[in-house]
This record gives structure tokens, sequence and C-alpha cells, in this order.
């Protein structure tokens, strides 16, 4: 008996105009959320895949390749060329490997960020250590000694560890402009520095293939950016023949910094972790402007 009275009781009220344009919404947003959850997420991946590649060498031969692809397929259907038009709807396979083998270093560096992350690992030289390290750059800087000095964070470094000589030791000014006295074996390569300590000297790191105009940027800039490709370290480097200081991160390059400028890079850059395309521009142009 209650129930059909309430059967009755919401029968007698005409649903609105305004209650069928509602349950009308709810209901294609109950079929459709997740084709809004895919587009979000396709435009994602594509806005943070083009700021990550968009800098890189590799973009303009992709950028030409799609180009020219388009153009083919534009031809091929106003002058129905049907043999091309088959090459070019079976040539997407060819297309990813084409991208994987163009982007090789960037995709590299983009799966080793995703490796490893700053929540679940931190590696930061304590204060001594900091102050000790500038206190070497400086002294390198003054002496034209040729420097290039790699801080591992979370990525592993042992196997560019052992392409040197593994040393174990404490940071020290002596020690640090002792390695990179011109004199010595293991000046020409880099040093790793792993919790405030010394982990190997004379290691070989990448070069990068990276575009850069400065021609102030030699073969010991063109590591640093490469190691900092290759993994999430930070590497400062000393130039030889001006003692200009830089400090590379994600294969870009911060050149001709003073001191203090480097030594606030880089405790932002250990605390914050790495910047975006258009803060590091910014932060570019903010070091050449207190240079």
């Amino acid at each position: 008996m209650r129930n059909s009275r309430r059967r009755a009781r919401f029968s007698i009220i005409p649903p609105s105009g305004d209650g069928q344009a509602f349950q009308g919404m709810v209901q294609f947003f109950y079929n459709h959320w997740r084709d809004g959850v895919e587009i979000l997420i396709l435009a994602a991946l594509a806005y943070h895949g083009y700021i990550f590649f968009r800098a890189t060498r590799g973009a303009r031969i992709l950028t030409g390749l799609l180009v020219l692809l388009l153009s083919l397929f534009l031809i091929s259907q106003l002058l129905e060329l049907n043999q091309i038009s088959w090459l070019l709807s079976r040539f997407s396979v060819f297309l990813v490997v084409g991208v994987v083998v163009i982007f090789q270093p960037e995709l590299r560096r983009m799966l080793a960020e995703l490796g490893s992350s700053r929540l679940f690992s931190f590696n930061r030289p304590d204060d001594e250590s900091l102050d000790l390290l500038m206190e070497a750059m400086q002294q390198l800087s003054a002496r034209r000694y040729g420097a290039l000095i790699a801080l591992k964070r979370g990525i592993d470094m042992q196997s560019f560890a052992e392409s040197g000589v593994e040393l174990d030791a404490k940071i020290t000014v002596e020690l640090l402009t002792t390695i990179f006295h011109p004199k010595t074996s293991l000046h020409d390569g880099g040093i790793i520095i792993d919790q405030g300590r010394i982990l190997a000297a004379g290691c070989v790191f990448p070069v990068s293939q990276r575009e850069v105009r400065d021609r102030a940027i030699g073969l010991r800039h063109r590591a640093g950016m490469g190691i900092t490709e290759e993994t999430d370290a930070l590497a400062l480097v000393v130039s030889e023949e001006s003692g200009a200081l830089s400090i590379c991160y994600n294969g870009r390059i911060e050149h001709d910094l003073k001191p203090q400028t480097l030594r606030e890079r880089l405790n932002y850059l250990l605390v914050h972790g790495i910047p975006t395309e258009e803060e590091a521009s910014a932060a570019a142009e903010q070091g050449k402007e207190a240079a």
C-alpha cells in the first residue's frame, strides 16, 4: 500500500525541462567521462613532449619528416596515387621506430627522470661540503684549471665511476685543486661526488650533441651537459681558457656565472629540483645579467 502511494506521488509530478537537461548532462558525463580523461592525458603528454623535445636537434629532423609525409599524403590523395597511399598507410610502424631512433638520448633521459623521484630518493651534500666545493671552484677559476664535477642525485652513476679511478675521499679544497692540476693524469676527466664524498676521478662522461650557439662552450662543457642528459646529476664546470664558472642540469647549461650566483643556483636545484624550460631560460638570463 505504501509503495503504491509513493509511486503515485512521484508519477503526478511531471519532470521539468531543467530536470531533463540535468539528467541528460549526467547521463552524457557517465557515458563519456573516459573519453574526457583520455583527451586530458593525451593533451598533457603532447604538451610535455613538446616542451621536452623542442630544443633538441632531433626536433628539426622529425618536423622535416612530418612535413614530407604530409606533402606526399596530400599529393597522393589529389592525384589518386594508390600505391603511394598504400605505402603511407603502412608507414606508421616505421615512423614509430624512427622516432625512437631519432630521440634516443632524449627518451633515455626522460625514462631516467621517471625512474627517479625526489619523494623517494634525495641526495644532497651537507653545507660544509658545499662550502668546500664552492671554495675549490673559486680557486680553480682563479688558476684557470679546467674542471668538471658531477653531483650524483637519484640515478646511479656507478657505470661512469668505473670509467675512472675510485677514490671514496672526503671533499677538500687541496684534493680538488690537485686532481684538476694540468700536470696530473686525472685532470682531463670528471669527478663524481656522492653524499659529500668524492666517489671517483678521471671519469669519462658522454658528450652532448645538443646545439649550443655560444662559442665559449667547449668539450668539457658538453661533457657536463652530456652527463646531465644521461642522469639527473648536476654538473659544475670551470673553463680552462677563461676560468668561467658554469652549471649544467637536464642537458642545459648556465654559463659564466659569478661564484655567489653559482652557489645560489646550486642550492636551488638541489632543494627544488630541475626547473621547466621557461624557468631555465629566465634563470639563464638573470645569471648573465648578474655576471
